[in-house]
């Protein structure tokens, strides 16, 4: 039990801190939307950072946190202290040597590189065009955002959940002072640029609020060129097949661009948008659930402590599904009105929240098994094998091209998003069939059982809130209404059902209020 209480006040640093980066990301998201709409230099904008943000996916929080964690945590519990700092700063150093590399390679490239992740936008060359400066621009962002990572892994590690949840809120903030401050005394065709220079500044601040907690704790970071190190060798090794096993949603939502670039002006802003939407609870809960439970089981396997490490995995399983089961079905009933509060106004019509609620849909079916994909994925990690969620990777990538394929014509931007959310569930069960050849019983009974109760509270709970947004009054105020109303149904009927997680939770909560209270 005092395990449990460890990992859901761990997930509560880490929801609060995310929840405070996406209002402010919610706020940027409605901003930019208010002055670029879902046209033409939306996209240009939007499929220009993809591409620099791909790469930090790989680089960054993604494979690299999944080889540098363990590696640092064995070091961490093995290693004398200037052993274990000589390593961070030998990877710190190497990795921003290789993303200077591939900034410059990145810039130069520009023109190649959008060709291939918006083929679409050959048949438009002012769209191209803008594209490839926009890619130029923004590709600094990888050095600076690949460094905050290293911040990232490091503060998790060492048990800091808050401050790194709460960095990428530097992001936001550089985009609304730009917005808000800046944009407003430029020209019309510069304004655009603007927007991608402030991502760069956005990144330098993600770094820079991070680097004195880490100093606070006793650890710095030096330049160290030994790049013959073994501890380096190692966490490369790792990363080279978790560049594609931890990124597999990244890489798919790559192809979703290029599938939409043929659909027409403004799929590949709706994809966008939906995205951020769908990713809210996803962050919120299910990767604070996948944060917290890297660093643990990497903690347990390195003490060869596995009955602990399979107890941390039920408990991030059980967690994932009953927090992002009912924000999967509040997403399916609630989103075109959510769309609407958010996002319609200005050059965001009626029209582009209709084709953003679409892609929204099919996206949240996939919420429990994104989350469950990557603890699956990290418990592998934690191992440091890399290869096995690699090979499953590969296969889930060619089912969802074809789906891409399939689904697309029919259900446009929605087939995209579809295709998607079923190849987490196909990469989730691959996932948890091989686990259990590994590791054997996983307390599989306890899932399930906490997934009845949930799917049940869950249902009572969208059903209620379709009823409230029917109203004819306001839909801020009907949507609020259905937010808290449906909140506090899924909790009275979760706690009629005897769910222990929703429990934990509340106990966890109510010491927390207490003690600031008392």
């Amino acid at each position: 039990m005092s395990e449990n209480k460890n990992i859901v006040r761990h997930i509560g640093n880490v929801s609060i801190g995310t929840t405070i980066s996406r209002i402010f990301g919610y706020v940027r998201d409605m901003l930019v939307a208010y002055l670029f709409g879902a046209g033409l230099v939306a996209d240009a904008f939007y499929a220009a950072f993809r591409i620099p943000n791909l790469i930090r996916r790989m680089l960054g929080e993604g494979s690299f946190s999944v080889a540098f964690i363990p590696v640092f945590s064995e070091y961490l519990h093995t290693k004398t202290k200037d052993e274990t700092q000589k390593l961070i700063n030998i990877v710190f150093t190497a990795l921003f040597s290789v993303t200077t590399i591939i900034t410059i390679l990145g810039v130069f490239f520009a023109p190649q590189l959008v060709k291939l992740i918006a083929w679409g936008f050959t048949s438009d060359p002012e769209k191209l065009q803008l594209t490839i400066e926009l890619t130029r621009l923004m590709f600094p962002f990888l050095i600076f955002i690949c460094l905050a990572s290293i911040l990232l892994a490091l503060l998790n590690t060492l048990h800091s959940f808050f401050i790194p949840a709460i960095a990428p809120a530097g992001l936001s903030v550089s985009e609304i002072i730009y917005v808000l401050a800046i944009s407003p005394i430029l020209a019309p065709d510069n304004k655009i640029k603007g927007l991608a220079i402030s991502v760069i500044f956005g990144a330098v601040l993600h770094f820079i609020y991070q680097y004195p907690y880490l100093k606070q704790l006793g650890w710095n970071l030096k330049f160290n060129f030994n790049f013959n190190h073994p501890g380096l060798k190692k966490i490369v090794f790792l990363m080279i097949p978790s560049v594609i096993g931890i990124s597999v949603d990244q890489i798919n939502t790559f192809v979703d661009t290029i599938c939409a670039s043929f659909l027409g002006n403004g799929s590949i802003t709706a994809l966008y948008y939906s995205n951020r939407l769908m990713q809210l609870p996803l962050a919120i809960f299910g990767l604070a659930l996948a944060t917290v439970s890297l660093p643990l089981m990497s903690k347990s396997v390195a003490q060869k402590n596995i009955k602990d490490m399979k107890e941390t995995l039920n408990i991030s399983i059980r967690f994932s599904i009953v927090l992002l089961t009912p924000a999967m079905v509040a997403l399916v009933v609630l989103g075109l009105p959510m769309i609407q509060v958010l996002f319609q106004r200005g050059k965001f019509d009626s029209i582009a929240s209709l084709l953003t609620n679409k892609a929204l849909l099919y996206y949240s079916l996939g919420l429990p098994a994104f989350a469950i994909s990557k603890i699956l994925a990290n418990t592998f990690f934690s191992f440091q094998n890399t290869k096995t969620p690699v090979k499953i990777a590969f296969v889930v990538m060619f089912i969802h091209v074809l789906l891409c394929i399939i689904l697309m014509k029919p259900l446009g931007v929605g087939g995209l998003a579809l295709a998607t959310a079923i190849c987490a569930y196909i990469n989730a069960l691959m996932l948890l069939y091989k686990l259990r050849i590994k590791i054997g019983q996983i307390g599989i009974y306890k899932i399930l059982n906490s997934t009845l109760k949930t799917v049940i509270a869950s249902v009572i709970m969208g059903i209620i809130c379709y009823l409230i947004v029917q109203l004819k009054i306001s839909i801020f105020i009907s949507l609020t209404l259905a937010i808290i109303i449906g909140l506090i149904v899924f909790i009275a009927v979760s706690k009629l059902l005897k769910s222990p997680e929703i429990e934990q939770l509340l106990s966890v909560f109510l010491k927390k209020y207490y003690a600031k209270n008392s």
